[in-house]
């Protein structure tokens, strides 16, 4: 009982002398706000009179407004995990205009904030974000931003920084917070804290993996409550936020591993799940561990998952999961790059190439004027074209394969097309899937209608077990029915073409289909900016559409002076703000305006 005594006080000395000596970037808001400052244009944070958290809210405020958190200058010449704790209070009801809590990264040598994380979503509980820093010899500072939204109530506060380094997706579960792991809630079977002073299952183990001890924790799920034939316990990681690739590690110990399923899985934004380990030997009474290859080169959960066949399905427990950029059986296969995939054919046709049969697509170059349009890329460079009037006979005219691409993995692909001539619309362009061990062609896009001579955008998200390879075919089912097909700037991307966790563009970018981003006018009046869709309302004057998908809302020029967004890198000579970081040069801008 002594020495569970002396090791009780030791424990609770550590954690006190962490409290105290936290990481550069980290603040727990017990007395100060650690070198985080509000930055005085705005509404000032709030420190608690008791402690524990700082916060802003509609009691001294008006929706709209915000307050911004500034840190110290840090570098994380190692790879680091930022975990912000928060909470985001609204009235009741849906409001039109939520508040928002933003985090930003300004490095020394830019004169813009990149968003890094965004979140709108309330809750009546404490919530965390884990958002991975890769290493970097640049200097930098976090900027936090509070936006109030609609309500008598809303409020937005923020209990906790810590920057650490490692990846947001390895964890000990010797902290409260679990490094942001959390627990899908199952009526019957969920994943536990096990370990520390906690008694309460025949499960407990004598001791973790960490410190090989009785008051070390780690993470159990018991068969105790299993009421169903294949009950499922889930704990889920944070979403990885930047590309990683190499080896997972974690200990795990189980008993009566018959009667349970142990899995691994990923998950993307999209919620597509990937099996990528399964226990099969259960291995020995004491902690296993397990190398696992992993890949995220888009966000992705890694998910942890137990599925019991009964109340006597016996337990797991899961302990120390880290991760290491090198594969775990020291493989050297390069890792693939999406950007071979892609081609403007500004110079030839990069990594694409044609089949034998038929007259194929020819790389080609024409002078744009008012009757018809150069290339996507620059309007006066080079682009792929089919023209099926060349055709001997009626049918498909050349296939365009790209290059090979690994399975298993989410693609996007963009591309831009333009039809000319056909009377029919049906398969003039098509694009396939061929997957090369089976020698099979999976159809996945085709035109249905399209407007003639313009440049239209295609998105296509798809994902294929097997090695697999992009085909573009034009079709002609008639002679008389043929003409002109053009291709241009093909893209591949990993990951979904629509990510529900996706960011707003970059500073400085804007494709002007929502709304105009950060851009502002001086005045509005006759000699505007005004966004349009489709063509100019007067004849041979403008494009026939938008530069983005064809069909969108370009911004047109009436006369004057559209002024330059958050990428600016300085603002027109002689603003009265200076040259400060552009993140708040548009918004003192916005409220000079009204």
């Amino acid at each position: 009982m002594l020495f569970r005594g002396v090791l009780l006080a030791v424990q609770a000395a550590l954690q006190l002398a962490g409290a105290l000596d936290l990481p550069a970037g980290s603040c727990a808001f017990e007395e100060s706000t650690c070198g985080f400052d509000s930055v005085f244009e705005f509404l000032p944070w709030i420190l608690n009179e008791e402690g524990h958290y700082i916060y802003v809210d509609t009691s001294f405020a008006k929706q709209g407004e915000k307050a911004v958190l500034l840190s110290s200058d840090l570098q994380a010449e190692e790879w680091s995990c930022l975990r912000l704790v928060y909470q985001i209070t609204t009235s009741s009801g849906s409001p039109s205009e939520p508040s928002r809590l933003n985090l930003y990264v300004r490095f020394d040598d830019e004169s813009f904030d990149r968003l890094l994380w965004s979140a709108k979503e309330p809750s009546d509980s404490w919530l965390i974000a884990s958002l991975d820093l890769p290493n970097s010899s640049k200097k930098f500072k976090i900027l936090i931003e509070g936006v109030l939204g609609h309500g008598n109530t809303a409020s937005i506060a923020l209990f906790e920084i810590k920057m650490t380094t490692g990846y947001c997706i390895e964890c000990d579960f010797e902290e409260n917070h679990l490094c942001g792991f959390v627990n899908h809630w199952n009526p019957n079977v969920n994943w536990f804290v096990g370990g520390g002073n906690m008694r309460n299952s025949h499960s407990i183990l004598p001791q973790d993996h960490t410190f090989r001890s009785e008051l070390g924790h780690y993470m159990y799920v018991d068969s105790v409550y299993v009421k169903h034939y294949q009950e499922v316990a889930q704990l889920i990681s944070p979403m990885t936020m930047a590309p990683m690739s190499g080896c997972l590690l974690f200990y795990y110990q189980l008993q009566q591993g018959n009667d349970n399923i142990f899995s691994v899985y990923t998950r993307d934004a999209a919620g597509l799940y990937e099996e990528i380990w399964k226990m099969g030997n259960p291995g020995n009474a004491d902690w296993n561990l397990a190398e696992v290859e992993f890949s995220a080169p888009y966000p992705m959960e890694v998910i942890f998952e137990v599925a019991f066949n009964g109340p006597k399905g016996g337990y797991v427990a899961l302990d120390d999961i880290s991760f290491s950029p090198v594969p775990c059986q020291n493989q050297t296969e390069r890792p693939f790059n999406a950007v071979e995939a892609s081609c403007n054919f500004e110079e030839d046709l990069c990594n694409f190439y044609q089949d034998k049969e038929g007259p194929g697509w020819t790389r080609v170059k024409v002078k744009p004027n008012m009757y018809r349009a150069g290339d996507h890329t620059s309007g006066l460079g080079y682009f792929l074209m089919a023209n099926t009037k060349f055709t001997s006979q009626p049918g498909y005219i050349g296939r365009l394969y790209g290059p090979s691409l690994p399975g298993n993995l989410q693609y996007c692909l963009r591309f831009y097309y333009a039809i000319y001539g056909f009377l029919k619309m049906s398969d003039t362009l098509a694009v396939y899937i061929f997957e090369e061990n089976h020698m099979v062609q999976d159809k996945i896009w085709s035109v249905l209608e399209s407007p003639r001579g313009v440049w239209m955008q295609a998105e296509i998200t798809f994902k294929k077990p097997m090695p697999t390879k992009v085909v573009f075919m034009s079709l002609c089912k008639s002679f008389w029915d043929c003409g002109l097909v053009a291709l241009d700037d093909i893209t591949m991307e990993l990951g979904s073409c629509w990510s529900p966790e996706k960011l707003p563009t970059p500073p400085g970018e804007c494709t002007f289909e929502q709304d105009e981003c950060a851009f502002t006018q001086e005045r509005r009046n006759r000699s505007s900016w005004h966004r349009r869709r489709g063509e100019t309302p007067t004849s041979y004057t403008g494009p026939k559409g938008d530069h983005t998908t064809g069909v969108g809302t370009p911004r047109r020029l009436a006369t004057t002076d559209l002024r330059r967004g958050p990428c600016c890198g300085g603002l027109p000579q002689g603003n009265p703000l200076g040259n400060r970081p552009c993140h708040v040069l548009d918004t003192e801008e916005r409220t000079k305006q009204k």
